[in-house]
């Protein structure tokens, strides 16, 4: 089957936007993305997850964190079924750096007095779409090794971007993507786009 130079020019372009969005689903090895759940199993709905918060673990979105009350407030569940909660936080508690207004955080605490105190804390990660495979840190060296057109995207919010991020890489933080879908993209769609994200780099 022969193609004409038009029919091949647009096969290319759609074959690289599915590429680029099979790439972003993976975020890559870099502590980003978990495996999806054995058997295919969907996400448990909102009540469910709130419900099936274990008795001294909170897990959601950290929505506050006051340094000189040493108090930190996660919101579990969604919708409706949300609530906030708060915790103190010593020196003893340990993954203080995962408690940051925005980021999903799985805190485990203890009980003391009236108090509840966080022991640790630890980012929550997103989970990998069914069929979607990582791309591993020797890979994304040989590529850059080889100097494949690619563009590297940091899908960590801004500001950690801002503290620090594998050189040359573009900020595409994960909420402004789907919001923005591909028109946050870049528009060369002849580049390999591969986002990372999770911990400093």
């Amino acid at each position: 089957m022969n193609l004409t130079r038009g029919e091949n020019s647009m096969k290319k372009k759609w074959l690289s936007r599915v590429m680029a969005v099979a790439l972003f689903a993976a975020l890559l090895s870099f502590g980003c993305a978990q495996k999806a759940p054995e058997g295919g199993q969907a996400a448990k709905p909102a009540a469910a997850e709130a419900k099936a918060q274990s008795k001294n673990v909170y897990t959601g979105s950290v929505v506050g964190k006051s340094n000189k009350a040493k108090t930190i407030s996660i919101e579990v569940g969604k919708g409706a079924d949300a609530k906030t909660m708060m915790v103190r936080f010593d020196d003893k508690t340990k993954g203080l750096e995962f408690a940051e207004t925005g980021e999903a955080a799985i805190i485990n605490w203890e009980q003391r007095g009236d108090d509840k105190f966080a022991t640790t804390i630890k980012p929550k990660l997103a989970t990998l779409p069914e069929g979607v495979t990582e791309i591993g840190v020797e890979e994304l060296n040989k590529l850059i090794s080889q100097n494949a057109p690619l563009t590297l995207a940091d899908a960590r919010p801004k500001a950690r971007y801002d503290q620090a991020h594998l050189p040359g890489a573009i900020s595409i933080p994960v909420p402004a993507l789907e919001e923005k879908k591909e028109a946050i993209l870049p528009k060369d769609k002849d580049k390999l786009l591969i986002f990372y994200c999770g911990g400093y780099t």
